[in-house]
C-alpha cells in the first residue's frame, strides 16, 4: 500500500490546525469562566527561552502554509504575525486552513523529489527533496509547534486531553 504525498499533508494539517482551533476555543472559553486575562495564556512560556502561545501558533501556520506551497510549488503567503488575541489568532487559522484547503491533490502528487529549498542564501540554507522536507523537516517542525501550544494550554489548567489534540479523524 502505498500514500500519497497530499494525503501525507494536507489532510493532516487540517486536522491537526482545526483541533488547535478548538483547544484555543477551550482556552478562552476557560479564561472567561475563571475570570482570567486571557494574556496569561496568550504569552504563556513553558521556559523563559521559548515562544509564549501567540507565536507558537504563528510558527505552526507557518509552517502549514509553508509545506502545502512548497510542495505545490507556488509562491508563499506571507503573514504580518501579528495577532495578540484569541479573535486574532482564530482569525489567522481560519484564513490559512482556506488556503491549504485550496490544494489539490494533483498540485503536490509527484513531487516527491521535486527540490525544495529553505532560508535560500543564508548559513542555514538546507535542500531536501519533497518527501525528505515533509517527513523529516516540515511535518516534525510542525508538530512540534501545535504540540507546543497545546502543552502552554494545558500546563496553565486549561482542561484538554489527547482527543483534543488530536481532533477529529
Amino acid at each position: 500500500m502505498t500514500i500519497s504525498l497530499y494525503d501525507a499533508s494536507i489532510p493532516v494539517l487540517k486536522q491537526m490546525l482545526t483541533a488547535l482551533s478548538d483547544v484555543l476555543n477551550k482556552a478562552e472559553a476557560h479564561a472567561t469562566a475563571k475570570n482570567i486575562d486571557p494574556n496569561a495564556f496568550l504569552q504563556a512560556r513553558l521556559y523563559p527561552d521559548m515562544f509564549p502561545l501567540v507565536r507558537q501558533v504563528q510558527i505552526a501556520v507557518d509552517f502549514a502554509k509553508g509545506i502545502s506551497s512548497r510542495l505545490a510549488e507556488v509562491e508563499l503567503p506571507k503573514y504580518d504575525d501579528t495577532e495578540t488575541t484569541f479573535a486574532d489568532l482564530q482569525a489567522l487559522l481560519t484564513k490559512v486552513l482556506g488556503y491549504i484547503g485550496e490544494f489539490k491533490p494533483e498540485q503536490i502528487n509527484g513531487k516527491e523529489g521535486v527540490e525544495i529549498i529553505t532560508r535560500p542564501g543564508t548559513p542555514k540554507e538546507k535542500r531536501f527533496s519533497g518527501q525528505a522536507y515533509l517527513l523529516s523537516y516540515g511535518l516534525p517542525q510542525f508538530f512540534f509547534h501545535v504540540t507546543t501550544a497545546y502543552a502552554l494550554l494545558r500546563h496553565n489548567g486549561v482542561e484538554v486531553g489527547k482527543r483534543d489534540y488530536m481532533g477529529a479523524y
